[in-house]
């Protein structure tokens, strides 16, 4: 894991004016590491850009996670506008595919555990270790919430697993998912340099002799890539997690509630790897809900969400929470760096 392809990570703080705060942003939490934004960075504004030809098409065909990663990246930008002197003022979506348009002024240096926490925030897709987690850490992070936002903790986790592991069966079973996903890993060397985003064996939570092995041989069929997520949704993620999170907003359907809502979701993760947790995102349920709605299917997952949640709130994204086992579940995933994203305001 080192290279090019993850000199983002190490090189995050190098940067200085609002350059520094596009090289936070790329470190965020997104959709398959797809990283479907651009920047346009001036001497008192940055603004933040859809990338749609970055959209990771059947798993997400109403661009509801590309949304939430760009209000992922924003929090990052917003953390290190802060960490780096400015007091930014967001304008959210100004035009259709411009996620936000962030006015910088002079303002004091505030550099708090969450921005400290950003080359440390890693998705943990290994086993969790055992343990339940107090109610008031659950109390702690529910307060994260901002208006229009609300962190909800799932009642019954086995229920909640249980429907974990069927959308992901769902989106094996579905040609177009399943295609959609397989292309964004990345299983050489030479591929990770190239794209620089995806995912890759190292990101698989997987033990590091089993790791090692698998980079020797070929690269794995799509068939043998899905049943190995489905395996480990099953008996590993499903079956340690202490918790499940959903990110929940008035509207899943609006794009100013995704990033607002993307916002909490990179604050969460944060916040968890600042106090020693361990947070993995799990996708399948929503994009097998959008999914439902984009072909006409019977709603099953569709309705299974909304009962996840309190009347008048849509779930938007989830997670699962728990204490770290190793090593294994943190490894870094490739990046774009900041100057392959960024582009200077012309005129």
């Amino acid at each position: 894991m080192k290279g090019p392809a993850y000199s983002a990570w190490q090189d995050w703080q190098v940067e200085r004016g609002p350059a520094a705060l596009v090289a936070a942003a790329v470190l965020a939490a997104n959709p398959h590491n797809s990283q479907a934004w651009t920047f346009q960075v001036g001497d008192d504004a940055i603004d933040v850009f859809a990338d749609l030809s970055r959209s990771t098409g059947a798993l997400d065909p109403f661009h509801r996670e590309l949304y939430v990663g760009l209000g992922c990246a924003l929090e990052n930008l917003l953390l290190a506008a802060y960490a780096n002197g400015y007091a930014p003022t967001v304008t959210l979506l100004p035009a259709p595919g411009h996620a936000a348009h962030v006015a910088l002024a002079p303002g004091p240096t505030e550099r708090g555990p969450l921005y400290e926490a950003i080359p440390h925030r890693h998705t943990d897709r290994s086993a969790f270790a055992p343990g339940p987690l107090p109610a008031a850490t659950l109390t702690e992070m529910a307060a994260l919430a901002e208006p229009g936002t609300r962190l909800v903790w799932a009642a019954d986790t086995a229920h909640v697993g249980r429907l974990m592991v069927d959308a992901a069966r769902a989106v094996t079973r579905d040609e177009a998912q399943s295609r959609d996903s397989y292309r964004l890993f990345r299983s050489s060397r030479s591929d990770i340099r190239r794209h620089k985003d995806g995912l890759t064996l190292d990101v698989m939570g997987m033990p590091a002799l089993t790791t090692a092995v698998a980079k020797l041989l070929p690269a794995t069929s799509r068939s043998r890539a899905d049943a190995f997520w489905v395996k480990n949704t099953e008996t590993v993620q499903t079956r340690t997690a202490a918790a499940y999170g959903f990110v929940a907003v008035p509207d899943a359907g609006d794009d100013r509630a995704r990033i607002t809502g993307g916002r909490l979701l990179q604050r969460v993760h944060l916040w968890a790897t600042a106090n020693g947790l361990a947070l993995g995102h799990m996708n399948q349920l929503t994009e097998r809900a959008d999914r439902e709605r984009e072909l006409g299917l019977e709603p099953v997952f569709t309705t299974a969400t909304q009962q996840l949640v309190p009347d008048g709130w849509e779930l938007l994204a989830a997670f699962r929470l728990g204490y770290p086992s190793g090593a294994n579940g943190r490894r870094l995933s490739p990046r774009r760096p900041a100057a392959e994203v960024a582009q200077p305001v012309s005129g």
